[in-house]
């Protein structure tokens, strides 16, 4: 037998026994019980079909069975929301490295243009002339004739 049969028979007096006055209370008690059982429920009462503001506000539209049966729902739509936020954090990072690494290509981009201008300035002829003159080191010198052209018979 199973314990609610037990139960029930323990409620149920004999044929021919007749109730104490101790056992009075022991029955009302478990008629009790038999009556708390009867009403509970553990399902939440369905809510009505009249949505109104006051049903919005109070949260009844929020019920364990609209809940549970969207729960996959609302797991998905946490995980969308995870990966949106890490991707846009990861995105903004990878922007800040992008501005980063643009100003030094700025600088890089400088600096190659004044070393490309100092060099230019320094290999001019009349400059490089200059310098051999102060040094004294060559005997080169400009030219006072224009150059001709040679002509070899073929």
């Amino acid at each position: 037998m199973t314990e609610t049969d037990n139960i029930i028979e323990e409620e149920q007096p004999l044929k021919g026994q007749e109730e104490t006055s101790e056992e009075a209370p022991e029955k009302t008690l478990k008629e009790a019980l038999q009556k708390i059982k009867e009403t509970a429920k553990e399902e939440d009462p369905h809510p009505s079909q009249q949505i109104n503001l006051r049903a919005i506000l109070g949260g009844d539209l929020l019920t364990t069975q609209i809940v549970r049966s969207q729960i996959w729902l609302f797991v998905l739509i946490v995980v969308f929301t995870i990966i949106y936020v890490a991707f846009r954090y990861q995105c903004q990072q990878d922007m800040i490295t992008i501005d980063r690494m643009e100003g030094q290509l700025k600088d890089a981009k400088f600096k190659a243009l004044s070393a490309s201008s100092t060099l230019t300035e320094k290999c001019r002829e009349s400059h490089v002339l200059d310098i051999l003159k102060q040094n004294k080191d060559s005997l080169l010198h400009q030219a006072d004739q224009p150059p001709f052209i040679i002509e070899i018979p073929e």
